[in-house]
């Protein structure tokens, strides 16, 4: 199987969006809540429906990059968000992307990627950050009975990939999951060395 843009664009046009939770996940929006600077150069990636951005939007962020490789969503958020100069949105293959941002957002994204792509993804984070810039969000802390996408993974496992390249501020158990995903779920904030 093939997780290319092809693949992603039917999954939205079959509403197969199972990850999908029809709002901010808790987890990020504690942490969003907390941010004093609200000019943070931000980019979601993987970004899907966005809730972080309207989040974020009305919380009076203002320069939100949303990211996606699926044509479909990128071209209904691009409508969505035509009028708010706060946020662009891009469609693109993150590993190809280029930018500096101060945090990175993470919801979904590493999880639908695959497994082999990991190491990649520690790296390209860690190459889009500004100095001290953080990749923050949510990982799953779980095997999955199928195989993926979404692909599980452990502590363990993921600290290897980014221990590298950041430092591990914060890296453990959710204790504001929603009560489907409750004690399978890492929230990681992690600053960019």
């Amino acid at each position: 199987m093939s997780l290319d843009q092809t693949y992603w664009n039917t999954r939205y046009q079959t509403h197969e969006t199972g990850w999908d939770l029809g709002e901010v996940s808790p987890p990020l929006k504690a942490y969003f809540d907390q941010l004093t600077r609200k000019d943070l150069r931000i980019l979601i990636v993987g970004c899907g429906n966005a809730y972080e951005a309207n989040y974020l939007l009305d919380n009076l962020f203002t320069n939100i990059i949303l990211l996606d490789i699926a044509p479909l969503l990128v071209e209904k958020l691009q409508q969505q968000y035509q009028d708010k100069p706060q946020i662009k949105v891009l469609l693109g293959d993150f590993f190809a992307h280029q930018g500096e941002y101060d945090l990175i957002v993470e919801q979904t994204f590493f999880c639908a990627l695959s497994p082999t792509l990991r190491p990649d993804y520690a790296a390209h984070t860690h190459r889009l950050l500004s100095p001290n810039g953080h990749l923050v969000g949510v990982l799953f802390d779980r095997e999955f009975p199928f195989e993926g996408p979404p692909f599980g993974g452990n502590e363990a496992e993921y600290r290897g990939y980014f221990a590298q390249y950041f430092e591990l501020k914060t890296f453990e158990k959710c204790y504001n999951s929603i009560k489907p995903r409750a004690g399978t779920e890492l929230f990681i904030n992690l600053t960019k060395i």
